[in-house]
């Protein structure tokens, strides 16, 4: 239950610790999961290989190696949405819909596998980049569930954040870290513009329609009541 008479920071503490055997154990075997098939499809793609253009974003957005740790900081972002909620019904609600975000992605890898254009980078200047490059290969380019998780994730934090009645401050937080997490996929050479686009619209489209799912319904099962309160309008 929701009480807005709590302190924001004491119902977040209340939530990470609701379930939490279930958010450890969880959490970690959806990520191997995909992973398992993401490298699968990476090395073995089924279909020829496109190559995705450059446009004129990924020209004003210059290699910056700088940028790796936002960019690996995706792990501890993705976290917290799962970690702020409450019951077992709102769990199984996001973990479905994570996992469809990203086997619609996995299905786009397997009719049409993509990569990036080979840039124009000494990697040896960038040993840290260099070691990402070697682990994770240029290709299941377009889209990138790098971005598409991201976005995903930050609709539902922005929601749960409004649930829980927190400071403006924290919601910008909130965004501010998500745009550094897809511009740094960008500014890393991980991907180019197009996949970028393309991971924003399948994360804020499979985000929205998630969280209409779950408010559709209370938490008991039944019809939600047209409440007044933060929960019932996640997108403002």
């Amino acid at each position: 239950m929701i009480d807005n008479n709590t302190p924001w920071h004491k119902q977040a503490m209340t939530a990470f610790f609701s379930h939490w055997w279930l958010k450890a154990l969880g959490i970690p075997l959806l990520i191997s999961v995909f992973f398992a098939a993401y490298f699968y499809l990476l090395k073995n793609p089924a279909y020829p290989i496109t190559t995705m253009p450059i446009i004129g974003l990924d020209r004003l957005i210059g290699f910056q190696p700088l940028a790796l740790p936002l960019y690996l900081s995706i792990w501890v972002y993705v976290s917290f949405p799962p970690a702020l909620l409450t019951t077992r019904r709102e769990l199984t609600v996001y973990t479905l819909a994570m996992a469809a975000t990203c086997l619609a992605g996995l299905i786009v890898f397997y009719v049409w596998p993509t990569s990036i254009p080979v840039a124009n980078i000494d990697w040896a200047q960038s040993p840290n980049v260099k070691l990402l490059k070697h682990l994770d290969a240029s290709g299941n380019a377009c889209p990138s569930l790098h971005v598409a998780t991201a976005a995903f994730s930050c609709v539902w934090l922005h929601y749960l954040l409004r649930r829980i009645g927190t400071p403006h401050w924290v919601l910008i937080i909130n965004w501010t870290w998500f745009i550094g997490i897809a511009y740094s996929t960008l500014a890393t050479r991980q991907h180019v513009a197009v996949d970028v686009l393309a991971g924003l619209a399948l994360g804020i489209l499979a985000g929205y329609q998630s969280l209409q799912i779950r408010l559709s319904t209370s938490v008991a099962g039944k019809p939600a009541k047209p409440a007044s309160c933060k929960e019932s309008d996640p997108g403002t």
